[in-house]
């Protein structure tokens, strides 16, 4: 058996083969992992000490298995992992040069790789490695970091742990840490673990099951500790005035103020968004010290990497207008602006990497909820994790204490960390429509789910909107989870369903960039066999169902101040006289004039709007499945089955269109490429001489 190009070797120590080390090591990993009290997602490490076989001399090697930069516990495999040689990491204690140049032996850690070795070691290896013990737990539980952060934290681990935990107090993640921490499970050795000051927990033990058993005994006797002592009101009385609004009147009042906030946190540089109502964010924006609190900032490098130092906490009441809301909050980012530029300049040497905007990660809304952002959906939702554990922490520290986390200086050397640094610029170029929110009509089929599905896979966060909502979430589904796509049920001759669709779009990825009008249908008759109720459901699903798409999502894109798109999937119909087909020729044509006089008037918010006119697209169509095609066949006299062979012919390419070509068209059309395009119609029909554009 082999791991990695390794023979698997039994381990004198532990009777354990290589293969079972690292199995038991990914076990373990994802078992804390996959708890959120016990650490965020990517936060945290672990580690194993083994031996394996080295197959260049056929020796016995000590190898470390640890958990590699960037990684996440909870998901995490063996291609997760940094596989080091122990006796080389060791060595690296007699050339280190000191605290001052400790991060020059990030870059040493590659010479201490057996074989390729896995995944790139984090800054943390040096804990693992220097640690006397078979298996090593590093992690950011709540219960934990509360004690690490209150100001009396020396004397409360001593309380609540006895000799078997060790205050360490706040040094920056490195070399010098994994040196202190060495030095403290070697001079007690009672101890199963520390409190590292303002940070976290590390634990130890002889096998994996003794390591993970230490880590959820901290823990576990953290948080009883806090219930059983803690304060009734840790962060103070409710203020009068910022309790939480009932369920609906405060997701509408978050849709309200979403489009605001998106602009305000994409001020710099566009971000996705999500919104949160818990209990525990709702709580703490009513009480007290929750501005004093705020204002503190979290404490734990991997809460304030995600969420800024700082959030922006609007500070009028929950009962303030929504008007008054918003002028507020226009001020509170201009402050926001000025004081994080004075934090950097404070702070920053010529070395310093450049600022990475000014803008606020988090924003908090008393009564309503948090808004938090970040490069895309996940990003996003999982900086509002943090700073949800960010609220418990304070929580679990001012019920004991106060609330003291690092000083200011100290996050900034965190937050503008040359290693951090270089770790954002390892990170792949993003895809081309990243940080876009796209909403589809008529998406859980057809032409609109190949859109769907084309816009996710360039990186947009896609909204599947259709009448069906089973369908439209299975769509959401195949695309990815909800960190990808979303289906929401919505008729687009309503305007409160397109409105609730809407909302549901700016409280789960926080706004709206990109809108496709795609839902459709169509009956094939001629002007004597058209009803009066065949022309209105036409017009009613196309022409005005366009018509209040298009008007409820321009008042987001307006107010969010970020330009846009609005893309409308008309037909080459709408500029084609054919026979049989008038209520679907008019209605399209209705829509392909919708395009012209949208981008006239919305051009001066940025708001581009163009068409397709697609032709013949039988193959996939929703439309030609539902009786359309055996019309058009019958008008044409061929069987239905030959009518995308026959479009083909006829067209000047001689080549079949099928849903994906009109899919590519709006995803091209979206892009920077087209930045100065808009009330364009671009043909998606193979070549039809008679509907070219005039």
């Amino acid at each position: 058996m082999t791991i990695d190009g390794l023979e698997a070797r039994v381990d004198p120590a532990t009777q354990e083969t290589a293969e079972q080390v690292v199995a038991d090591l990914i076990a373990r990993s994802n078992a804390l992992g996959s708890d959120p009290r016990i650490t965020n997602y990517a936060g945290g490490n672990t580690s194993a000490k083994g031996t394996a076989t080295d197959p260049v001399t056929g020796e016995p090697v000590e190898l470390l298995w640890v958990k590699g930069s960037g990684g996440d516990l909870g998901t995490l495999t063996p291609a997760g992992l940094a596989v080091l040689r122990l006796d080389r990491l060791r060595a690296l204690q007699g050339v280190y040069p000191g605290v001052e140049r400790e991060d020059e032996m990030v870059a040493a850690f590659d010479y201490c790789l057996h074989g390729k070795g896995g995944a790139a070691p984090s800054i943390d290896t040096a804990m693992h490695a220097l640690v006397d013990a078979l298996h090593v737990d590093h992690l950011h539980p709540d219960a934990g970091i509360a004690i690490a952060t209150a100001a009396d934290g020396p004397a409360l681990t001593e309380r609540i742990f006895g000799a078997k935990v060790v205050w360490v107090p706040w040094r920056r993640p490195g070399f010098q840490l994994g040196l202190d921490i060495a030095a403290v499970q070697r001079d007690h050795p009672e101890a199963i673990g520390t409190i590292l000051g303002g940070h976290g927990i590390t634990a130890w033990g002889s096998s994996s099951e003794e390591a993970e058993a230490n880590s959820r005994w901290i823990i576990d006797t953290a948080e009883q500790y806090i219930a059983a002592h803690g304060k009734d009101q840790p962060f103070g009385a409710v203020r009068a005035g910022f309790e939480a609004l009932p369920e609906e009147e405060r997701r509408s009042r978050a849709a309200s103020l979403a489009p605001t906030i998106r602009g305000i946190a994409g001020h710099d540089k566009p971000v996705v968004g999500r919104f949160t109502d818990s209990e525990v964010v709702l709580d703490f924006l009513a009480a007290q010290k929750a501005p004093p609190l705020a204002a503190l900032g979290t404490s734990c490098p991997d809460h304030f990497l995600r969420t800024k130092v700082t959030p922006l906490l609007l500070d009028l009441p929950a009962t303030a207008s929504i008007e008054d809301q918003i002028a507020r909050l226009h001020e509170l980012h201009e402050q926001y602006r000025a004081d994080y530029q004075a934090y950097y300049d404070r702070h920053a040497t010529p070395d310093s990497p450049a600022i990475r905007g000014a803008d606020p990660l988090i924003v908090l809304v008393p009564g309503v909820g948090m808004f938090s952002f970040g490069k895309d959906a996940q990003t996003a939702r999982v900086a509002g994790e943090f700073y949800t554990n960010a609220i418990t922490v304070m929580r679990g520290a001012e019920s004991l204490s106060t609330y003291a986390p690092i000083d200011e200086a100290e996050k900034f050397r965190i937050e503008y960390w040359s290693l951090e640094e270089a770790k954002l610029q390892r990170m792949p170029a993003p895809k081309r429509l990243a940080t876009r929110i796209a909403l589809v009509t008529g998406a859980a089929s057809g032409i609109g789910k190949a859109i769907a599905k084309r816009l996710a896979a360039d990186g947009a966060a896609v909204v599947i909107a259709d009448l069906d909502l089973g369908t439209a979430q299975e769509t959401a589904a195949e695309i990815g989870g909800p960190d990808q796509a979303i289906g929401v049920a919505a008729n687009v001759t309503s305007a409160s369903d397109i409105d609730q669709a809407i909302q549901q779009t700016l409280l789960h990825f926080g706004g709206l960039d990109l809108v496709v009008n795609n839902a459709g249908l169509s009956l094939s008759k001629s002007l004597l066999e058209t009803t009066e109720q065949d022309w209105d459901l036409q017009h009613d699903v196309m022409a005005k169902g366009s018509f209040l798409v298009s008007k409820a999502a321009a008042k987001v894109l307006i107010e969010q101040g970020l330009g846009g798109d609005v893309v409308y999937i008309s037909s080459k119909n709408s500029v084609f006289a054919g026979p049989n087909n008038i209520a679907y020729s008019a209605t399209k044509a209705d829509q392909a004039h919708q395009v012209r006089l949208l981008a006239a008037e919305l051009g001066e918010h940025g708001v581009r709007v163009n068409g397709i006119n697609p032709d013949g697209v039988v193959r996939g169509s929703g439309i030609f499945a539902s009786g359309w095609g055996a019309n058009r066949a019958k008008t044409y006299g061929i069987d239905e089955q030959d009518l995308g062979k026959f479009y083909a012919q006829r067209t000047i390419l001689k080549r079949e269109v099928v849903p994906e070509n009109v899919a590519n068209a709006v995803a091209a059309i979206c892009t920077d490429d087209f930045s100065h395009t808009t009330g364009l119609h671009i043909p998606v029909d193979a070549g039809v001489a008679a509907a070219f554009l005039r």
